[in-house]
């Protein structure tokens, strides 16, 4: 089967199309046909030496978590699933899933039906960040309605999804955005944004129940934090620096990584399927120009995401 491939670290141009042997599925996997692949920070941060490198080791591997397929063929045991039904998942993380590859297997529970009434490029960008934004609010930070919701960085792949399923459980949601977003970002649920690039949002923004911080700036997010509030700091975790923060001020931090999870992908379609929730893809590239899509990607003005395609 056709992937891509790294042999080192470095930047976009180490990608390289390859071929290697194409997977079997082991008992209770299965094989799916990658028809789309997302591409999500953590591939190109994994690929400079960052993100997951620590779990995959030194390469070559293949990135990729972001799948939306059909299924192909089924290991011994498997009674979910059978070969033509279409599905999402994003298997493995924070192991090397391959999504970046014609086939993959992987645990038939780490996948659910594919939402029937988008497209598979559409499907293939919602597993990771729809996981991220969903575990972050509903099981970790348990976000009800009339909470205060403030999530930075909205227009992203999370965050787009993260204000619609904030606005979902019934919060007041504000967020943070260039300004030309913020129309866009209000049709999705946010009751208010902040420009960030103009107006510091630890200026404007108080009594918040819950902070989605999706860039990196903890320590500005404490301080908009009600009494006993909750951070959720997604992509730097939480240093001692920053808990100790916290505790003076009253507030919680927490880290948060994303776990596969194949029944709430299951809700997420349903969501999505009842028009509850939108999925934004920026761009659709074939597979051969991942190197591009990294490109793109890494510039940080990407508004939801970027989908490999391998139809």
């Amino acid at each position: 089967m056709q992937a891509i491939s790294q042999s080192e670290y470095g930047g976009p141009e180490v990608l390289e199309q390859v071929e290697v042997a194409r997977p079997e599925p082991l008992p209770t996997e299965v094989l799916v046909r990658v028809h789309a692949a997302g591409v999500n920070p953590v591939d190109w941060k994994t690929r400079a030496g960052g993100g997951m490198a620590g779990v995959l080791g030194e390469p070559p591997f293949i990135l990729g978590w972001d799948v939306s397929g059909v299924v192909e063929e089924v290991g011994f045991g498997v009674t979910r699933w059978k070969p033509g039904d279409e599905v999402y998942g994003m298997p493995w993380f924070p192991r090397a899933a391959g999504a970046y590859a014609e086939y993959v297997t992987a645990p038939a529970r780490q996948f659910a039906r594919k939402p029937a009434t988008i497209s598979h490029e559409q499907a293939g960008a919602v597993p990771l960040a729809a996981l991220t934004a969903w575990q972050a609010l509903v099981d970790t930070a348990k976000v009800e309605a009339g909470q205060r919701v403030l999530i930075l960085a909205g227009a992203g792949g999370v965050g787009h999804l993260a204000i619609q399923f904030a606005r979902h459980l019934g919060a007041y949601v504000i967020t943070t955005s260039t300004a030309g977003k913020h129309g866009w970002l209000r049709e999705l649920g946010a009751a208010e944004t902040v420009d960030y690039t103009t107006t510091a949002f630890d200026e404007v923004v108080r009594d918040v129940d819950v902070v989605l911080d999706l860039v990196g700036d903890g320590h500005r997010s404490l301080k908009v934090l009600r009494p006993d509030g909750l951070l959720v700091a997604i992509p730097s975790g939480v240093s001692p620096d920053l808990l100790d923060s916290a505790r003076t001020l009253g507030v919680r931090a927490t880290p948060f990584l994303v776990e596969p999870d194949g029944t709430a992908l299951a809700r997420i379609a349903d969501l999505i399927d009842r028009e509850e929730v939108a999925v934004e893809v920026e761009a659709v590239l074939p597979l051969e120009h991942a190197a591009e899509a990294h490109r793109r990607g890494e510039q940080g003005h990407t508004r939801g995401k970027i989908v490999l395609s391998l139809h």
